[in-house]
């Protein structure tokens, strides 16, 4: 696997969380303190996320971290 690629499947996991939370990307942005074009960028996998960047967005959706790191073959 490469990096680009996990990059791109924790941007999913984020934004398919975010989307059961009910939040758009605006209003978990605004959550978080950030831009809309930050949320989108992460989503997209474009971002290359520190572990702790990763578990502060999992408190923000009040979900465990494994929930984004799943990674499926």
């Amino acid at each position: 696997m490469q990096k680009k690629e996990l990059y791109k499947i924790v941007g999913k996991n984020i934004q398919k969380q975010r989307l059961i939370q009910g939040y758009t990307q605006e209003t978990f942005a605004e959550l978080m303190g950030v831009s809309w074009s930050y949320v989108s960028k992460i989503e997209a996998g474009f971002l290359n996320l520190s572990l702790g960047k990763i578990l502060e967005i999992a408190n923000y959706l009040n979900i465990d971290i494994q929930l984004l790191l799943n990674v499926h073959y």
